[in-house]
C-alpha cells in the first residue's frame, strides 16, 4: 500500500458533491459536545449492541464495553492493531493487524478477522494470506501518468496494487461479515467458518497537480499538470436498508490544504460488485454510520466534524475535533469516538440524541 507518505498530510474542508437518492430530514443544530467517557485512546470503531456500546480501541489494543460511569471494561484484550468490531446476536467479530517497523519502513506482517462463536471458540480469517493468494487490486494502476524522469524522481514510477492487508473495519451482513481492508484496497465477505471472498475493489483516485499545489508541496515545475492516481483506502463498511452496502475511503495521499479534502462515500452493489461514488470532499473519512431515517453520517478526522449525507445534500451535524468513529443505535441516537492526542486531551466517547449531544459526566 503506497500512499505517498512522504508528502504532507493535514486537514482542510472543501466543497462536497452529492448524488444520493431517498428522503431524510435535516438536523437541528446540536448543542456543544459533552463526553460519555474520556477513558479511551484511539476508538477506531464503535458497535452499538442493544444497551451495550463496544469500542475497538487501537491505543491499549482491546475491544471494550462502555460502562454507565464512563469506564471501559475490556471484553477481549491484547489485540494487536485493534480497529474494527461488530456483533450479530451472540456472535462477536473484531479485526487485528500486526505492524512491524515504524513510519516509512513499517510493514503489516499479519492481519485478519477474529470471529467468536456463541458458547466459545474463535475462528480466524487470515486476510494477509488471502491478499497473498488473490491480490484483488493487483491489476489496478497507481502513481503518476507520466514517464518524465523528473516526475518519477519526485513521486516514483507507475505501479500496480501490491501485497498488503490492514484489516480495519467489520460489519455484520446477514449470516456473514463484511471487512474493509485499508491495505488491500478492497471490501471482503467472510463466512462464519472463515472463508473469504472479494465483494469489490475501488478505483484509483486521480488528482491533477496545479501550480498552486506544486508550490504548496514544494514540487518542481515538472509536476504541474501531472495526474497522479492515488490508492483508495477503505476505512469503514455498513449495511443499509435493503442490503445496500456503504463504504468510506481515504484518497491515499495528502488531505491538507495542499491537495484538499478528497475522502469519499461509496455505495456497493453486492450482486454486481459495482461501486458508485455518492459523495466526496471529506477531510479524512475514517468512519460512517447509517441513521434511522436514511441519513448517512461520516466522521471526518482531519475536518474535525461529523457530516450528514441525505437527500438534502451534505451538511455538518456537529464539529468534533479528533473524531475518528461514528455509530448509530436503533432509536437513531448517534455515538462518536475521538482520538486522544496527548495527556491533556484524551480520547472520548460522545452521544448525540435527536440532533443534540447529550452525555453523562466524563471520568478518566
Amino acid at each position: 500500500m503506497r500512499h505517498l507518505r512522504s508528502l504532507a498530510v493535514g486537514g482542510a474542508a472543501v466543497g462536497l458533491a452529492v448524488t444520493l437518492p431517498g428522503t431524510a430530514s435535516a438536523h437541528p443544530k446540536p448543542s456543544p459536545p459533552v463526553t460519555l467517557s474520556s477513558s479511551v485512546g484511539a476508538p477506531f470503531n464503535l458497535e452499538v449492541d442493544g444497551p451495550r456500546v463496544l469500542i475497538a480501541d487501537g491505543g491499549p489494543g482491546y475491544v471494550g464495553s462502555l460502562g454507565s460511569d464512563g469506564s471501559v471494561t475490556p471484553v477481549v484484550a491484547n489485540i494487536p492493531g485493534a480497529a474494527g468490531v461488530a456483533t450479530r446476536g451472540a456472535w462477536l467479530a473484531y479485526t487485528s493487524t500486526v505492524t512491524v517497523g515504524e513510519g516509512e519502513n513499517s510493514v503489516n506482517s499479519a492481519a485478519g478477522l477474529h470471529i467468536r462463536r456463541p458458547g466459545g471458540g474463535t475462528v480466524y480469517a487470515d486476510t494477509t494470506a488471502y491478499e497473498a493468494a488473490h491480490n484483488p487490486d493487483g491489476m489496478t494502476e497507481y502513481g503518476p501518468r507520466s514517464d518524465d524522469p523528473c516526475v518519477q524522481s519526485v513521486v516514483g514510477p507507475r505501479y500496480t496494487g501490491g501485497l498488503d492487508s490492514h484489516a480495519y473495519s467489520v460489519a455484520s451482513n446477514g449470516n456473514s461479515w463484511l471487512l474493509a481492508d485499508a491495505g488491500a484496497n478492497d471490501l471482503l465477505a467472510i463466512t462464519d467458518s472463515g472463508q473469504i471472498s472479494t465483494v469489490a475493489t475501488f478505483p484509483a483516485q486521480p488528482t491533477t497537480v496545479t501550480q498552486a499545489e506544486a508550490d504548496a508541496l514544494g514540487m518542481p515545475a515538472c509536476m504541474v499538470g501531472v495526474t497522479y492516481d492515488f490508492e483508495p483506502v477503505p476505512t469503514d463498511v455498513e449495511v443499509g436498508p435493503g442490503g445496500s452496502i456503504y463504504v468510506t475511503t481515504l484518497p491515499g495521499g495528502p488531505e491538507g490544504p495542499e491537495l484538499g479534502a478528497r475522502g469519499s462515500l461509496w455505495k456497493v452493489n453486492p450482486s454486481t460488485h459495482s461501486v458508485t461514488k455518492i459523495a466526496t470532499g471529506f477531510a479524512g473519512a475514517t468512519n460512517l454510520a447509517i441513521g434511522k431515517h436514511g441519513d448517512i453520517y461520516v466522521a471526518e478526522l482531519f475536518g474535525g466534524k461529523i457530516s450528514v449525507v441525505n437527500s438534502h445534500g451534505v451538511s455538518t451535524l456537529v464539529n468534533l475535533p479528533g473524531v475518528v468513529s461514528v455509530e448509530t443505535a436503533a432509536n437513531g441516537t448517534v455515538y462518536a469516538g475521538t482520538m486522544g492526542m496527548d495527556e491533556s486531551t484524551p480520547g472520548s466517547i460522545v452521544k448525540i440524541a435527536n440532533g443534540k449531544i447529550q452525555s453523562r459526566h466524563s471520568v478518566r
